[in-house]
């Protein structure tokens, strides 16, 4: 290191809390900051709550601690100089930063505002998530929310690390059941959906085996739902689709049905919200075939004896009010 490199450090350290290190206290920003206000010292010590003979002392420890004179008398009062003027602006300042901090805090001990991670599977992200968080951002427009929308294997592993507070989505049998607690809400529903003038839409007894004569877009094996199709079609005794393609991204899906005659099972939420008139009333429609295909139940999903951050539990509440015509009779 250089001297002109040292030099530096040694004066940065020399000024770093000087006035701290030297007793500079909150009293005497208190009384700079009514003084800067008042202009005069006894009513300076009345607003702090100090008598005038105290307020003389605290002048006299601010300008020892500073290194010089603040202020000047005059018949009316006191008139600060300049170095008592930019202290006794800095000192409302940082007063008025303290305030705001503590306001600040006392809004995240509320729930009033904070950080919220969300996870939620697609389906319900839409028909659960969606509502609530345009509920709480008028309730609570300071909240941060974060939403992630992922399978329930993928929002499992978030909420263990941490990076969720909690997610809607299912337990999956990897997922230790002890660390966690489910509020369960129910089964998610299937659709199939294709572009609007698909060739079936024309076939009035259109059934689930001429289904199977076109292209399927499908999570990919492994996932909850293609489990479910896959099973679905065992159970009722048709063979697989002949050509399926792969892909766990929504988008991608439905790309490929709207400019094609692929056919794809999705969620009967993000169905409804594209096709719907309250959604995005796109150019897709929805086979009347095989309506009692549904996805193991899902729910809402937290940490066993975690307690969550005062935002995310007002959003949680919210969500458990936002359910709970939804949840299955025990």
């Amino acid at each position: 290191m250089s001297t002109s490199e040292e030099a530096g450090l040694r004066m940065e350290s020399t000024h770093k809390d000087v006035f701290i290190r030297h007793g500079l206290k909150l009293a005497h920003l208190r009384l700079l900051a009514a003084l800067d206000e008042t202009r005069q010292i006894s009513a300076a010590a009345a607003q702090i709550a100090i008598s005038q003979p105290a307020a003389s002392r605290l002048l006299s420890e601010i300008e020892r601690i500073v290194g010089m004179k603040l202020y000047r008398r005059h018949p009316r009062g006191v008139i600060l100089n300049e170095a008592g003027r930019l202290l006794g602006e800095r000192a409302r300042w940082m007063l008025r930063a303290l305030d705001d901090t503590g306001r600040d805090i006392a809004d995240i001990g509320s729930g009033q505002r904070g950080a919220v991670n969300i996870g939620a599977v697609t389906g319900a992200a839409i028909e659960f998530v969606l509502p609530v968080i345009r509920e709480a951002r008028l309730i609570h427009p300071d909240h941060d929310i974060t939403i992630e929308v992922d399978t329930s294997d993928k929002l499992a592993e978030g909420l263990l690390n941490g990076r969720l507070d909690f997610y809607l989505g299912r337990v999956l049998p990897e997922l230790d059941a002890n660390a966690v607690d489910l509020r369960l809400i129910g089964d998610e529903p299937v659709s199939l959906i294709v572009r609007d003038g698909h060739p079936l839409l024309a076939k009035p007894d259109a059934s689930l085996h001429d289904c199977l004569e076109y292209d399927w877009m499908m999570q990919p094996p492994g996932g909850m739902q293609r489990y479910t199709i896959d099973r679905y079609l065992l159970e009722n005794n048709y063979r697989p689709p002949n050509r399926v393609v792969n892909s766990t991204s929504l988008l991608m899906i439905l790309a490929m049905v709207t400019r094609t005659n692929a056919i794809a099972p999705v969620s009967r939420a993000v169905a409804d919200f594209y096709i719907g008139p309250d959604g995005l009333s796109s150019k897709l429609a929805i086979l009347p075939v095989a309506h009692q295909i549904a996805v193991a139940p899902f729910g809402i999903v937290t940490l066993r004896g975690y307690d969550l951050p005062a935002a995310s539990a007002e959003v949680h509440r919210m969500l458990v009010r936002q359910t709970e015509g939804q949840q299955p009779p025990q």
